[in-house]
């Protein structure tokens, strides 16, 4: 990467996060690729005992959500150091809802399936981050993208979901305010270990989102909601590229 390159991701603009990032420097860097937004609206009953304790569902005029997130990652990378070998690009899918904590707007991921055994251990041990090892292929044809995953483990059923996807509109940019913007404009994380709760920030440009066609084929990934809750027609995003930078988990007080 040239010194330019670097220059240009420390000053990324920071005005659309909704509250400053710390004090300490980014520590990793990764690029999103064919990101496809997968959104339902949800029962807050349900959500609630899924939840840590001291975090707070976050609803959009009074309705909670679950989304489905999928992509190609590429070009992971600590800071100041090249990409890390055999890890620097796999596949992701992660299942997560909308929180708060302390009136922060922010992130909880039920589950992250990636297809690399490495990044999947580097993710728990660094981050306390419910990844799962699973089967993931990724395939573009012509107009459209090919989408598969099965999460690996004795256990049955096998979460998994099956889609093609493909961008049917020119790209925008949500309206502060918007569902379109609450749904996709999120810039921190939190995760619990032990009884300390963590956040940890994120860093890109505002998402320039594309309209998309969708067909879900199988998904299974929500297992612990109602079978009905994902079965209606979702709110759809796509995205064609994303460079993301992460700061380390810090406790909160």
């Amino acid at each position: 990467m040239t010194g330019d390159e670097k220059l240009k991701l420390n000053h990324i603009n920071t005005s659309h996060r909704p509250f400053p990032l710390p004090k300490v420097p980014w520590i990793l860097q990764q690029t999103w690729d064919d990101v496809l937004f997968l959104h339902w609206p949800v029962s807050e009953a349900i959500l609630r005992d899924h939840i840590p304790a001291q975090l707070d569902l976050d609803r959009y005029e009074g309705t909670a959500w679950v989304s489905l997130v999928l992509f190609e990652v590429n070009g992971m990378r600590p800071r100041a150091l090249p990409p890390i070998p055999f890890v620097h690009s796999f596949l992701e899918l992660n299942v997560r809802t909308y929180v708060t904590y302390k009136g922060k707007p922010g992130i909880y991921f039920f589950s992250l399936d990636a297809n690399s055994r490495l990044a999947v251990r580097m993710a728990r041990i660094g981050y306390s981050l419910p990844y799962h090892l699973a089967k993931i292929e990724l395939k573009r044809k012509t107009g459209k993208i090919e989408f598969s995953s099965s999460r690996i483990h004795k256990n049955k059923p096998k979460e998994s979901l099956q889609t093609i996807y493909r961008p049917t509109a020119e790209g925008y940019f949500a309206k502060k305010g918007t569902l379109d913007y609450w749904l996709t404009e999120r810039y921190c994380l939190w995760t619990q270990k032990g009884r300390r709760l963590f956040r940890t920030d994120i860093l890109h440009e505002k998402w320039k989102l594309q309209k998309a066609e969708v067909e879900i084929q199988k998904n299974s990934m929500a297992h612990f909601l109602p079978a009905s809750s994902l079965s209606s027609d979702p709110v759809i995003h796509y995205s064609p590229s994303k460079r993301v930078l992460f700061w380390p988990p810090l406790p909160e007080d």
